[in-house]
């Protein structure tokens, strides 16, 4: 598997950590940046990720900032991707089987480095379990097809 990742200045240091863990589980890293804890704007990090993956560059992505949140919204603004914030394994588990989720998004300002790569390995390991959840995603195609214009 091809993961894309990227951050901001906040999510830095756990890309830092999530990077190596990647690597320990066989997955190959597209590192999109930032490549330093400079302030930079999560919203130029968050769409670079999300076109690796809608580009094919890569099958998933995790995006990081320091609570998470404005880079999902960020990367939910792209269609066809389904960007998940995760705080949880719970989360994790259930944005995959449910979601067929296609982005990760983490708080590296509110989460631990253990609890990430906890949530990070439930994340890559968890299917997708089709059936009624499929129906649900197409609903949010079809959304996303109204509204992209």
């Amino acid at each position: 598997m091809k993961i894309a990742i990227g951050c901001d200045h906040g999510g830095f240091d756990l890309k830092q950590v999530i990077i190596p863990f990647l690597k320990e589980q066989s997955v190959d890293v597209v590192d999109v940046g930032t490549y330093s804890t400079e302030s930079v704007d999560y919203p130029d990090y968050g769409l670079k990720v999300a076109e690796a993956v809608t580009g094919g560059k890569a099958e998933r992505g995790i995006a990081i900032c320091g609570t998470g949140v404005g880079i999902c919204i960020t990367v939910n603004k792209v269609p066809g991707i389904r960007g998940s914030l995760c705080t949880n394994e719970y989360m994790a588990e259930l944005t995959r089987r449910h979601n067929d989720s296609n982005m990760l998004v983490l708080g590296g300002r509110v989460i631990g480095d253990e609890l990430a790569k906890n949530i990070v390995k439930v994340w890559l390991n968890t299917p997708f379990e089709g059936g009624r959840h499929q129906r649900r995603l197409d609903k949010i195609t079809a959304i996303e097809k109204k509204y992209s214009k």
